[in-house]
């Protein structure tokens, strides 16, 4: 006999788990929730919004972005190595989840990009703290009570491990292990996967992507995120779709200093491989995607963004040239400070030197070939780019010691994708069939970025996870009506 028994089983209590959750309880379905950690939220408790295409904040605010443009963005992005359908059901969902959002009491400050070159998009969550990270976590949290108000059973610190079929393959159960370690089962007529990946599982992703963490990649590595809902997706028989990093370059080391640091390390300055050689136009060094793909094509899968003195008084005098909403401060003026503490710390990152032969020695990046791209580099400050045309505005020449450097690595914010899923988010086998029963949302049904993170529209990986969890939900409750 089981131990529960209800409608729809929501496995993970992250953002696609919570509006799933609330979805279908709101279409009249019995829900339990299932949440391995000891809290709701996820990582998406870090995260600061989702994206929403046309919604009623960026026709205030005179924005031209609506489904039809956003869909050809992301189509001609992924080269159409995305499932379309699904998409536009996401994208013309997503401005009135931010009305659903609001009615359970959600705020946001607006719709913004996310660096100059990306589309106002991202619905960033107000808070009382003002704008910044974690403020997705004022989301989850009214999307708790909720839940919590709907009648969803919420049973925390109880991790999902298989999904259990019947004669016909339809789904008719959960197994977990609660938390005292006991097995529980819990019979249902439908289950939603809403697991948010595998980035603190290192195994799997060398397995699946070829990067070893801590060596050649630095994502973050959420506790807890290990895969499991892959594993139980597998299992139950759906197909085994690329699982990928959500990659984005990361600044190996220094996103514990003052913010000046890396915001200064992050302006379209002079940027080298180890072979001392420039690989990119600059300029697109603020969509941290672009920039983490061309760093995972280099010796070691590593970059050097170098600036010297004077490029540094300029900026503590100016301002940055680049912000994001990320770093959005364009004042660096403790930009000594930080680096003094990286220093004493013994940061293994950031790199001071009075002279390039002195940096070519500690980044080990080739000095002759280094001192020659500086020449270069300077002669095109002084006329035009002819390597990578970068426009002069942001041709400064290294002339001063000392010289800084900062270690640019792939990273991100852990992995996506490896579960087939459908427009109403039915998890899929290789033949494309639907298991009865069976849904799956957020992140590790997230296969609609192909082989880049969309940048240009921010806001996506939450959006999808928000909206694939109302879609997931209200599939499932239609479905569980229907069996009854």
């Amino acid at each position: 006999m089981a131990d529960y028994e209800t409608q729809i089983v929501v496995i993970a209590g992250g953002p696609a788990g919570l509006c799933a959750a609330v979805q279908a309880a709101e279409d009249g379905a019995e829900v339990i929730l299932i949440e391995k950690n000891a809290a709701v939220g996820g990582a998406a408790n870090m995260g600061m919004g989702p994206l929403a295409i046309g919604s009623h904040y960026q026709k205030r605010q005179m924005y031209d972005i609506t489904v039809e443009k956003a869909l050809n963005m992301i189509m001609e992005y992924t080269h159409y190595n995305i499932d379309g359908r699904l998409v536009k059901r996401y994208f013309e969902q997503s401005a009135e989840t931010i009305e659903w959002l609001e009615e359970m009491g959600v705020e946001f400050e607006g719709a913004y990009k996310y660096f100059t070159k990306s589309e106002p998009t991202w619905h960033i969550v107000k808070t009382d703290q003002g704008i910044g990270p974690r403020a997705a976590s004022f989301m989850n949290k009214a999307l708790y009570a909720k839940a919590q108000e709907l009648g969803v059973q919420v049973l925390l610190q109880t991790a999902g491990k298989k999904i259990l079929k019947d004669e016909d393959g339809k789904v008719c159960g959960v197994l977990a292990t609660d938390k005292d370690g006991n097995e529980i089962e819990i019979a249902c007529k439908a289950a939603i996967i809403c697991t948010g990946g595998a980035g603190a599982n290192p195994k799997i992703i060398k397995e699946e992507t070829g990067y070893t963490f801590g060596k050649d990649l630095f994502n973050f590595a959420i506790p807890g995120n290990v895969g499991d809902g892959i594993r139980m997706a597998w299992e139950a028989g759906v197909d085994h779709v690329p699982v990928r990093i959500e990659q984005a370059a990361n600044f190996e080391g220094i996103d514990d200093l003052p913010q000046s640091v890396p915001n200064i390390m992050m302006q379209p300055n002079l940027l080298v491989n180890l072979q001392g050689k420039r690989v990119m136009n600059e300029e697109q060094m603020q969509n941290t995607t672009f920039l983490g793909n061309a760093a995972s094509h280099q010796k070691h899968r590593v970059l050097f963004s170098i600036v010297d003195s004077s490029i540094v008084k300029y900026y503590i005098r100016n301002g940055v040239d680049e912000i994001s909403m990320v770093r959005f401060n364009p004042d660096v003026s403790d930009f000594t400070e930080g680096v003094r503490i990286a220093q004493e710390t013994g940061n293994s990152g950031l790199f001071v030197a009075d002279s390039l032969e002195e940096l070519a020695e500690k980044t080990g990046i080739d000095e002759e070939n280094l001192l020659e791209t500086v020449e270069e580099y300077n002669d095109y400050c002084d006329s035009v780019d002819e390597e990578f045309f970068k426009r002069k505005e942001y041709l400064r020449p290294l002339t001063k010691a000392p010289y800084y450097a900062a270690a640019i690595r792939p990273g991100g914010y852990g992995t996506v994708g490896g579960i087939r899923i459908n427009e109403n988010c039915e998890a899929c086998d290789s033949e494309f069939d639907p298991i009865p029963g069976l849904y799956a949302a957020g992140a590790d049904a997230c296969n609609i970025y192909d082989d880049s993170y969309m940048f240009l529209l921010p806001g996506n990986s939450m959006g999808f996870a928000v909206n694939t969890g109302r879609i997931a939900g209200m599939e499932a409750a239609e479905y569980v009506e229907d069996e009854d």
